[in-house]
């Protein structure tokens, strides 16, 4: 099974700078992962904004000039079961628990779903 999970900072505010011991720590965890096959794709992202469309409306909020409102990561997994994807997520934000104690985040996993026919 394919998923993608998205990590943000709940606090930019109050979360500080992230420690350097932080991104050590997560490339270890994440070159594990690449090495036995798990993590396929990882990288940083920024808030640039969104388009939705509301009662047939196409509304848009952005570009922004800063990522203030979130900012994270994301990584694509290839996983035997479903409780495999959230060990990963547990053990990521275990390591920004005790290694970044004033940061709040979330992961939001998404499974990743093959489309039924061949695109194109």
């Amino acid at each position: 099974m394919r998923f993608m999970t998205m990590s943000t900072t709940l606090n930019p505010d109050k979360a500080g700078a992230p420690p350097p011991e932080l991104f050590s720590e997560i490339m270890k965890m994440g070159a594990e992962a690449f090495r036995i096959g798990a993590l396929t794709e990882t990288g940083g992202m920024g808030l640039t904004g969104t388009v939705k469309l509301v009662e047939g409306e196409i509304l848009t909020d952005g570009p922004y000039a800063e990522a203030k409102e979130l900012f994270g990561g994301y990584a694509v997994y290839e996983v035997a079961e479903e409780a495999d994807i959230i060990k990963y997520c547990q053990q990521f934000l275990d390591v920004h628990r005790r290694m970044w104690p004033t940061w709040n985040g979330q992961v939001i996993v998404y499974r990743l779903v093959e489309p039924p026919m061949p695109l194109g």
